[in-house]
C-alpha cells in the first residue's frame, strides 16, 4: 500500500513536471496594433468611446476619443463633443497628427457657436508640423473660409494659395481661378503693398500678376513686356504656364484708335446749358492728351438725334460719343435696329438703355444713382455692417436707389435691407420714431403712465438691433433728417454711424457745410474730392457751377480718356480706370461701372477717407 501511494506521488510531480514544462515552452500570443484613420467618421460616439475604453496604447486611445467627438459634432451634440475635447487636452499625446485633429475640432465647436474669432485663434498649425496632405486641405479651406465669413478676403484668398499647393495642377485650376478672380476688387496700390509685405512666395506672385494686369491692362505693349518679365521670375507659378484667361484676351485685343471722333450733344436751346459742362470736360481731356492727328467735331442733336447721326457718319466718323438724352439714346439705338447693314462703328453712349443687347463696340456710361446705390451696399458691407436701416425719400429717386441698394444687399448678405420712405415736412419725424421704435416705446411709456400715474419717471429707448443708417436724401432734406435721428437715440443706445450719398451734398465745393453734416460719411466723384491745380481753373472759369454740373464735366473728361481703354478694359473687367468721375471698369455688356471715392464730415469739411 504504501508502495503504492509513493508510485502515485511520483506519477503526480512528473505529469506537473511536463504541464510545466510545456508551459515554458509556449511563445506569447501578441494583438496586432489596428491603425486607426481620423479622416472618416463611420461610427457612433457610443462605439468609439466603448473601444477606446479597451484600447491598446494612448495613441488608439486618443485617436478614438477625437473620433467620437467628431461624431458629436457630425450630429450637432456641440456641448458633449467640447466636453470630450476639453477632457482629451489635458492628456493628449503630443503628437502632431493628434494636435492637429484636436484643433480643427475645437475651431469647429467655436465656429457651431458662432464665435468666429475664437475658432480663428484655435485654427493655428505650426508650419513644421508634419502631416499627411488631406490634413493640411482640411486646414487651409477651414481658414479660408473663416476668413471670408469674417469679412478677411486678402488672408482668405492667402489661404486658398496655400491649399493648391496640395492638389494636381488640373484640380488646383478651380482654386487659381478663385485666387484671380478674388483679386479684381483691390485697387493696385493696395496689391502694390501687399506684395511688398507678403513673404510666401506663391501669394506674392499672384499679387505682382495682379498689379501688372490693372497697372498696364489698358496699354498692349506695356502689359506684354511686364508679363513676360514677370513670367521669368516665376517660372513655376501656375499662372506663368497658363495666364488667367481674361487676362489674355486682353493681349489679343486691338484697342480704339479713331482718327475722327464724333459728339453728339445738343448744342443749342434749353438743353444745351445742361449738357455744357460734358462739352467741356471732354474737349479738355482733348487738349490734355494732345494728339493732333485726331480730329474732334461736334454735332447738335437738337436739330434731331438721326440727323446729327446721319451727319457724323457721311463724315467719317470712326468713333462716336453721346447721345447723352434718355429720349436720345432710344431713338438711336431703334434707328440702329432698324438698319440693313450692322453697325460697326464703335460708339459710348453717355447714358443707360435700358433692355438692351450687348453689342462688341458699344458701351454705357452715365451718372447712374442706382450704380451709387450698388456701391453704397458694397462699401458699408466691407465696412462690416450687417443690420442697416435705409432712409430714402418718398419720390422716384428715392425709390430706385432704395431698391437697387436692397438688391445688392441681398445678394452680400441673404438678408433683406429694412427700408422706410419718408415725405417732407412733420412726416419725417414721424417716420424716423417709427422706424427707430421710439413711437412704439413712447406709447409704452404712456400706458404705463395712464395704469400708475404721471410721477413714474421714463427715457424712451431706441432699437439697438441696428448698426448702421443710410441716408438717401437731397442736401435740404438732410438738414433735417440728421437732427431728428441725433434726438431719437436714446440715452441707451450707442450711436450709429451714418451714410448718404452725393445726393446729400451742398453744394459749395470746398466751403464749409451745416455743423448737422459733422460725422456723415458719403460717396461722391473723386473730382468732388479734391482741391488740385485743374480744379482751381475750372472752378475759376465756371464759379457757379453746381456738384451736379462738376460731375458732368468729370464724365465729359472721362469719356474722351476711355477711347483708346475700352476694348482691353472690355476684355479683362478686373481692370480699373482711376478717372475723375469715379474708378472705372467695365461689364461683359459694355455697361461702365464707376467706384465712388468716401469722405466724411469733419468740423464742417467733408476729408477724403
Amino acid at each position: 500500500m504504501l508502495k503504492s501511494q509513493t508510485l502515485n506521488k511520483f506519477i503526480t510531480l512528473i505529469l506537473l513536471s511536463l504541464t510545466l514544462s510545456a508551459c515554458k515552452s509556449t511563445a506569447p500570443i501578441n494583438q496586432p496594433v489596428v491603425d486607426i484613420s481620423l479622416r472618416e467618421v463611420s461610427k457612433t460616439a457610443e462605439q468609439y468611446l466603448s473601444q477606446a475604453a479597451y484600447a491598446q496604447n494612448n495613441i488608439q486611445r486618443d485617436k478614438l476619443t477625437l473620433l467620437a467627438a467628431h461624431a458629436e459634432l457630425n450630429q450637432q451634440r456641440i456641448d458633449s463633443a467640447d466636453r470630450l475635447l476639453k477632457s482629451l487636452k489635458v492628456k493628449l499625446t503630443p503628437q502632431p497628427e493628434l494636435l492637429a485633429e484636436h484643433k480643427l475640432l475645437s475651431a469647429q465647436v467655436f465656429i457651431k457657436r458662432r464665435q468666429l474669432n475664437d475658432a480663428l485663434n484655435e485654427l493655428n498649425y505650426p508650419s513644421q508640423w508634419r502631416l499627411p496632405s488631406w490634413q493640411w486641405i482640411t486646414y487651409h479651406q477651414q481658414k479660408s473660409s473663416l476668413y471670408q465669413q469674417t469679412l478677411q478676403p486678402i488672408k482668405q484668398l492667402a489661404e486658398l494659395s496655400l491649399l493648391s499647393k496640395y492638389y494636381s495642377r488640373a484640380d488646383a485650376q478651380a482654386i487659381n481661378d478663385r485666387i484671380w478672380h478674388g483679386l479684381q476688387p483691390l485697387k493696385q496700390e493696395q496689391l502694390a503693398k501687399l506684395s511688398q509685405q507678403t513673404t510666401e512666395p506663391l501669394f506674392s506672385g499672384w499679387l505682382q500678376l495682379g498689379y501688372i494686369a490693372k497697372h498696364y491692362g489698358a496699354d498692349p505693349l506695356q502689359l506684354v513686356s511686364y508679363l513676360s518679365r514677370w513670367q521669368k521670375q516665376h517660372q513655376a507659378h501656375p499662372a506663368a504656364r497658363k495666364l488667367p484667361s481674361d487676362l489674355e484676351k486682353a493681349l489679343n485685343t486691338e484697342p480704339y484708335q479713331p482718327k475722327q471722333i464724333a459728339v453728339l450733344l445738343p448744342l443749342s436751346g434749353t438743353r444745351a446749358t445742361l449738357t455744357d459742362p460734358i462739352r467741356s470736360g471732354i474737349l479738355s481731356s482733348y487738349l490734355e492728351m494732345n494728339i493732333p492727328q485726331v480730329s474732334l467735331n461736334f454735332y447738335d442733336t437738337s436739330l434731331g438725334v438721326e440727323a446729327a447721326y446721319q451727319q457724323a457718319l457721311s463724315e467719317n466718323a470712326d468713333f462716336i460719343i453721346g447721345p447723352v438724352l434718355p429720349m436720345n439714346v432710344t431713338k438711336l439705338k431703334q434707328l440702329q435696329a432698324q438698319q440693313s447693314q450692322p453697325n460697326t462703328i464703335p460708339q459710348l453712349f453717355l447714358n443707360q438703355y435700358e433692355g438692351f443687347t450687348a453689342d462688341a463696340d458699344q458701351y454705357y456710361f452715365s451718372l447712374s444713382p442706382q450704380q451709387e446705390a450698388v456701391d453704397s451696399a458694397m462699401h458699408m458691407h466691407k465696412d462690416g455692417i450687417t443690420s442697416p436701416l435705409i432712409f430714402a425719400s418718398n419720390d422716384g429717386f428715392g425709390h430706385r436707389m432704395a431698391t437697387a441698394y436692397k438688391a445688392q444687399w441681398q445678394q452680400l448678405t441673404g438678408n433683406p435691407a429694412d427700408v422706410h420712405f419718408y415725405d417732407a415736412g412733420d412726416k419725417m419725424k414721424l417716420t424716423v420714431q417709427e422706424a427707430m421704435g421710439v413711437k412704439a416705446s413712447q406709447a409704452r411709456i404712456k400706458q404705463m403712465k395712464a395704469m400708475f400715474g404721471n410721477k413714474i419717471k421714463a427715457d424712451f429707448r431706441s432699437r439697438r438691433d441696428i448698426d448702421a443708417i443710410y441716408m438717401i436724401s437731397s442736401s435740404q432734406d438732410l438738414s433735417l433728417l440728421k437732427p431728428f435721428i441725433d434726438v431719437n437715440f436714446s440715452v441707451f443706445a450707442q450711436p450709429v454711424p451714418l451714410y448718404s450719398t452725393s445726393r446729400s451734398r451742398p453744394n459749395g465745393g470746398q466751403r464749409r457745410a451745416a455743423t448737422e453734416f459733422n460725422g456723415i460719411t458719403l460717396s461722391d466723384a473723386p473730382w468732388l474730392m479734391q482741391n488740385t491745380p485743374e480744379n482751381r481753373v475750372i472752378n475759376t472759369l465756371w464759379p457757379n457751377w453746381t456738384n451736379s454740373q462738376q460731375r458732368l464735366y468729370a464724365m465729359g473728361f472721362d469719356a474722351f480718356s476711355l477711347i483708346n481703354k475700352l476694348a482691353q478694359m472690355r476684355a479683362f473687367p478686373g481692370y480699373h480706370l482711376k478717372g475723375h468721375s469715379g474708378s472705372l471698369s467695365i461689364q461683359a455688356d459694355g455697361v461702365i461701372y464707376r467706384q465712388l471715392q468716401w469722405g466724411q464730415y469733419r468740423r464742417g469739411y467733408l476729408t477724403s477717407l
